[in-house]
């Protein structure tokens, strides 16, 4: 038997729908590195108080499916718990009795921030009509929030995956605006291996009939099955060989039989599950618009190449690999450290592949800990 997601289109945020801890701000027409522009409302959650002197902000930048929820429960305006609990809160490694802590939903996403799902001037949604976006149109949405919050500099920005190419894209965009930046499992710039991985995503998702060239989000219908086979690929690049091995081996479902009876074997299962999660809570145009921000993703792209990018940034810039990741493989991460001189590294020890920055929480507040007592 083969899980079939529930179809729903209640895969996107939309006004009117419950706001949770969200807030939002109005940042006008933002200019788009690929030409024209595009008026942007942001949503964002906020932990702990900016200082008098605007000194203690840090921006949590999320990966593809993440959004503004970094911490706390599912409820009314949130679809899950946040995504990487423990890291944020009184006394935590981002403790917000002396931080002030924002966390945005990015530009192309469907929790809140302007993206494919969210109306136009004309009261439909964008969906086809959605300009192609980069990860430095992302970075200038987030730096118009930071103006609209009083926060001159970040003391510190950090994320992981496509959270950490905003990281490293902030330090070489606005470098006197980031006093220290923290990039966890990502790259400098999106490799062959990397785009790859992601076209059969794409495909998958631009396959589904309910797609309809992106301008299903009025149709009552949503390209569901197209999206879970993307997560599907996806999440396989997100863990290790080596874990899944581990934990699934070749048994079958149990009541399932693979062996021509059409049932499916235990790794089969999780794979369907998390795509059926990710069917409920998230927009495959989104989906469509992230992955190619990602895929244009390149801090060295008219900077004279990567190091010379790096290396203008003044500021500490510390860098962290996971040992088994295979989709943002440790070489990346040494690379950077070898482009720019004085950048610092490190490896987190993980079986689980490249979640290993959002599943070895212990590792990434103790790395968290020692950027930040580096001050």
């Amino acid at each position: 038997m083969t899980a079939t997601p529930i179809r729903t289109t209640g895969d996107a945020w939309r006004p009117g729908d419950p706001v949770g801890d969200r807030r939002f701000a109005d940042v006008g027409e933002v200019r788009l590195e690929r030409g024209g522009t595009l008026p942007v409302t942001v949503a964002y959650e906020t932990w702990g108080t900016l200082s008098p002197a605007a000194d203690n902000a840090i921006l949590v930048e999320h990966a593809l499916t993440g959004d503004s929820h970094v911490v706390g429960e599912a409820g009314p305006g949130h679809p899950t718990a946040g995504w990487w609990p423990g890291l944020v809160g009184p006394g935590a490694p981002l403790d917000t009795d002396r931080y002030f802590v924002v966390a945005a939903n990015v530009l192309g996403g469907c929790q809140g921030t302007t993206g494919p799902a969210s109306a136009a001037s004309d009261g439909r949604a964008w969906g086809s009509r959605f300009p192609f976006v980069t990860i430095r149109d992302q970075v200038e949405v987030e730096a118009r929030l930071a103006d609209a919050l009083g926060v001159d500099a970040w003391h510190l920005v950090l994320g992981g995956s496509m959270g950490g190419m905003r990281a490293l894209e902030w330090a070489a965009t606005h470098p006197r605006r980031v006093e220290r930046a923290l990039v966890l499992a990502s790259t400098a710039a999106t490799t062959a291996d990397q785009v790859a991985w992601c076209q059969p995503q794409l495909l998958a998702i631009r396959s589904d009939p309910d797609y309809r060239d992106g301008d299903y989000h009025d149709t009552g219908r949503a390209p569901l099955t197209g999206l879970g086979i993307a997560r599907r690929i996806a999440h396989i690049t997100y863990r290790h060989e080596g874990e899944l091995d581990q934990r699934f081996g070749r048994r079958p479902r149990p009541g399932e039989d693979p062996l021509g009876g059409g049932g499916r074997y235990d790794v089969e299962s999780y794979l369907d599950h998390h795509a059926a999660k990710l069917a409920r809570r998230f927009d495959a145009g989104s989906y469509v618009v992230l992955s190619e921000a990602m895929n244009s993703h390149d801090v060295g792209r008219d900077r004279g190449g990567v190091a010379a990018a790096l290396q203008a940034y003044p500021g500490r810039l510390h860098v962290a690999g996971v040992t088994t990741d295979r989709l943002y493989p440790l070489r990346l991460s040494q690379e950077m450290v070898r482009a720019r001189p004085g950048t610092t590294l490190t490896v987190i020890e993980s079986d689980h592949g490249h979640d290993g920055f959002l599943v070895e929480t212990a590792q990434v507040g103790a790395v968290i800990g020692e950027v930040l007592d580096r001050a």
